[in-house]
C-alpha cells in the first residue's frame, strides 16, 4: 500500500521529532482513564467525527482553563485518533519538574525568546511532516473560558502560516457541575480550519481565535441546556453520593434486593454505558 506523502518522515529534520516510549504512554493512558472515571461523572464531546476523520498534517488547539486540559488531549488522542502519534509543546522550565512527560511526546520550548520560537516552529513542522499530531493551548496560560478576547500567543499563527496543507481543529473545553456530585467534562470539536497560503501571522492568529471562540460559545450554550443528547459520551465516571451515606444505600439495596438509583437525576443513556475501545 502506498504511504501518503504527509505520513512520510521529514528529511533531513526527522531527528527533530521527539521520541515516544510506547510502554510509558500505555501506562499513562491507563492512569488518565482511571482519573477521569474517579473525578468526573462523564466525559462528553460534540462532533467527535470531525477530529476522527482528519487526515494529513493536523494541529488541535484548545482553550486552557484547567490542570485537566492535557489529560483531555491524551484521552481524545487515544479514543479518536489511536493510529496517530501525538505531541505537545510545554514550557521548558515546567517540563524539568515532570521529566516523565518527555516520554509521552511532550517537547520543551523556551518561552518568550526568539530561540524558543524558532525551536517550536522547527520541531512542530518536523512532527507534522512525519504524520504526527500537534496539540497546543495557544493562550499560553490558564484563562477562564468566559474571558475575552482569547489573546493567543503568536506561535500557533506563525506555525499555521508556514505549514502547507495543515488542518487546524479548534477544541473547546469546559468543566461543569450539572445535577450530580461530580462534574461533567464537556468538549466540542469545532469546524476544521485551513489557513490560506501567504497569509501573515497576525491574520492567521485572528482567524484561529475566532474559530475557537465560536466553538466555546456553542459549547457554553450546550452546557447551560444540560442536554446529554447533544453529546457523545466517551467515558463514564463515578455515580452516586459516595461516602458512608452511599455505602449505606448500597447495603440496604443489597439486603432488600431492590434496584439502587445512583443518579440524582435519572440519565438512562449513561446507566449501562460501555466505553469506546
Amino acid at each position: 500500500m502506498e504511504v501518503p506523502q504527509w505520513a512520510m518522515p521529514a528529511d533531513p529534520n526527522a531527528r527533530e521529532v521527539p521520541p515516544i516510549s510506547m510502554f510509558t504512554l500505555r501506562f499513562f493512558r491507563h492512569i488518565v482513564r482511571a482519573y477521569f472515571r474517579r473525578h468526573f461523572r462523564a466525559v462528553m464531546v460534540q462532533h467527535p467525527e470531525r477530529l476522527a476523520a482528519i487526515e494529513g498534517p493536523l494541529i488541535v488547539y484548545a482553550n486552557h482553563s484547567s490542570w485537566w486540559d492535557p489529560m483531555v488531549s491524551i484521552l481524545l488522542a487515544q479514543m479518536l485518533l489511536p493510529e496517530r502519534r501525538h505531541y505537545a509543546p510545554m514550557d521548558a522550565l515546567a517540563l524539568k519538574r515532570y521529566p516523565i512527560l518527555r516520554k509521552l511526546g511532550i517537547f520543551p520550548v523556551e518561552m518568550a525568546s526568539p530561540r524558543g520560537a524558532a525551536q517550536f516552529l522547527r520541531v512542530s513542522k518536523a512532527i507534522l511532516a512525519s504524520g504526527g499530531v500537534v496539540w497546543i493551548t495557544p493562550q499560553g496560560r490558564f484563562a477562564d473560558p468566559r474571558e475575552t478576547p482569547l489573546a493567543f500567543k503568536p506561535g500557533l499563527g506563525a506555525l499555521a502560516a508556514r505549514t502547507v496543507d495543515v488542518t487546524l481543529l479548534p477544541l473547546a473545553i469546559e468543566y461543569s457541575f450539572w445535577d450530580e456530585r461530580l462534574p461533567e467534562a464537556l468538549l466540542r470539536c469545532g469546524a476544521p480550519v485551513r489557513i490560506e497560503p501567504g497569509i501573515d501571522t497576525d491574520a492567521a492568529t485572528k482567524q484561529l481565535e475566532d474559530a475557537l471562540a465560536h466553538s466555546m460559545e456553542e459549547l457554553k450554550v450546550a452546557s447551560m441546556l444540560r442536554d446529554t443528547n447533544a453529546f457523545s459520551v466517551l467515558l463514564s465516571g463515578g455515580r452516586g453520593t459516595g461516602g458512608f451515606y452511599g455505602l449505606g444505600r448500597r447495603a440496604r439495596a443489597l439486603i432488600t434486593r431492590k434496584p439502587l438509583p445512583l443518579d440524582h437525576t435519572e440519565r438512562p443513556e449513561l446507566a449501562h454505558l460501555k466505553d469506546k475501545p
